[in-house]
């Protein structure tokens, strides 16, 4: 094997390693979160790929003719890269069915460990004394490292943000075959290389054919826009197999989620009927709480912080958004978003962003509600989306960092909820000045939401000695209660 050859294998390989384990946490973001412990999950399984490709492939390399391998590692990788957004996503959509984990481990663990089997195996078809030994060893694991470095910062900083996730893993898939083709082809295999061409024709043409399962790719989520077949108008924006928003585009008024419900109340109860406010959104989703405003109140002026500038066209293009100089939405970071917002210039925050099934940790800690708090009129009002299971530690925690920052929090939840026997949706509001909670609960009691609402010594009792959380400590993911099922996750 030549030696141009032979870098283009290892480098390649060692690339597609890393594609793979990068692409993989997206794919997994939707089912487990966008998690410390689904990030360890998934380096720890593209780690183990590699350690047991590298063992494999050194003794395949001693006990057989790694010519005659290479090629059939490649198309066999491939095959199960272009494979993987579909099965992932199939065994994702099976509730309990126990599919998701091994499915998942298989497609990041067969490809990582076979294309990690190919740098041993080239390196022993490159050593022509022992002399060489040091120099070519070591000149194949620094072009292997410059591939896994290419894969990773090609995919964080290029492939994700312009390639919908399914083409970059179904692109892959049918370059690695294509590269055992050329592999075969280049080892004088002539029936094996006609296999393998045959293998990626019949592929490639498959994976054109396969539904994706989404109405849009964005660059964060796989996005379906479903209509409710009881209410004329009602459509729900579903991010990765979650309901993330519900919008009657011909009746911005309707609310169908309690926690939004909640958080209309909220403001019902906060400011005079009709009255215009100034609002800001962490997080966008289908906008209905910023349609719902700009409905009630008009004048109201509204920004939106929405990360995903995919969100936004879905919204413009099937959910009816018509933005203008009372509602602007903005593609940003709602955390670095705030640093663009006045001084005392809103009476409003909603917090109401997640990724994947859970609060970012950089949305939740004291450093953060000290930048919402700055923005906010002495009145203002901060509302908080927040999603948890018992035992509700994150929920509970971030109702004690709320409190390290404003003089007055209130919480409500589901009387269950309250009685830490079950989970769901919870909305917190915070302020320095007095929070009306009676208003509250009775314009919660008149929409029929059915929630509870707790404050004072009771909501002390509720939070316990729950952590404070902070940029230096905020294990969001640890406190976070594993998410049970598809549902309502943002307006």
């Amino acid at each position: 094997m030549g030696d141009v050859a032979a870098s283009v294998l290892v480098f390649g390989s060692s690339c597609a390693v890393l594609v793979v384990e990068i692409v993989a946490l997206r794919l997994l973001a939707p089912y487990f979160g966008l998690t410390l412990e689904t990030s360890t999950l998934v380096i720890g399984l593209a780690l183990a790929a590699i350690a047991a490709g590298a063992w494999l492939g050194g003794r395949w390399a001693d006990g057989h003719d790694a010519r005659g391998l290479l090629g059939r590692l490649l198309y066999i990788s491939g095959a199960v890269v272009a494979a993987t957004p579909f099965l992932v996503r199939g065994a994702g959509s099976v509730p309990d069915s126990g599919l998701l984990l091994p499915v998942t481990t298989a497609c990041i663990v067969v490809p990582g460990a076979l294309l990690s089997a190919m740098t041993p195996m080239v390196t022993k078809l490159r050593l022509a004394t022992l002399e060489q030994t040091g120099s070519v060893v070591g000149r194949l694991s620094g072009i292997g490292t410059a591939g896994a470095i290419t894969g990773t910062v090609v995919t964080g900083f290029v492939l994700i943000s312009t390639v919908p996730v399914t083409w970059i893993m179904v692109g892959l898939g049918v370059l690695l075959a294509a590269g055992g083709v050329a592999t075969e082809v280049h080892s004088r295999r002539a029936v094996a290389a006609a296999t393998a061409a045959g293998v990626l024709l019949v592929g490639a043409g498959g994976a054109l054919l396969l539904p994706s399962g989404c109405d849009y790719e964005t660059t964060y989520h796989c996005a379906v826009v479903q209509a409710d077949p009881d209410r004329e108008g009602g459509l729900s924006l579903v991010l990765d197999n979650l309901r993330h928003s519900y919008v009657d585009v011909g009746d911005p008024e309707y609310l169908e989620f309690s926690y939004v419900k909640a958080l209309a109340a909220a403001t019902e109860a906060s400011y005079p009927a009709g009255e215009a406010i100034d609002a800001h959104h962490l997080g966008g989703g289908g906008l209905t709480l910023p349609r719902w405003l700009a409905t009630t109140r008009p004048g109201t002026t509204s920004t939106v912080s929405e990360i995903d500038p995919g969100v936004v066209e879905v919204d413009e293009e099937r959910l009816g958004l018509e933005t203008g100089p009372d509602l602007e939405v903005r593609v940003e970071d709602a955390r670095t978003g705030l640093d663009a917002i006045d001084d005392d210039s809103r009476d409003l925050v909603v917090g109401d962003a997640f990724g994947g099934v859970s609060v970012p940790w950089h949305l939740t800690t004291v450093e953060v509600l000290g930048e919402v708090r700055r923005v906010l009129g002495d009145d203002g009002l901060y509302a908080a989306n927040l999603i948890d299971y018992p035992p509700l530690g994150f929920a509970r925690a971030e109702v004690e960092t709320l409190g390290a920052v404003f003089d007055h929090v209130a919480l409500a939840a589901t009387p269950a909820s309250v009685r830490n026997e079950s989970g769901g949706n919870l909305v917190a509001l915070a302020s320095d000045a007095p929070i009306d909670t009676a208003a509250w609960q009775e314009a919660l009691d008149a929409r029929d939401v059915g929630w509870q609402v707790i404050e004072g010594a009771e909501l002390d009792a509720w939070v316990g000695d729950s952590p404070v959380l902070t940029d230096d400590y905020a294990p969001v993911d640890q406190l976070l209660t594993p998410y049970p099922s598809a549902r309502a996750v943002s307006g």
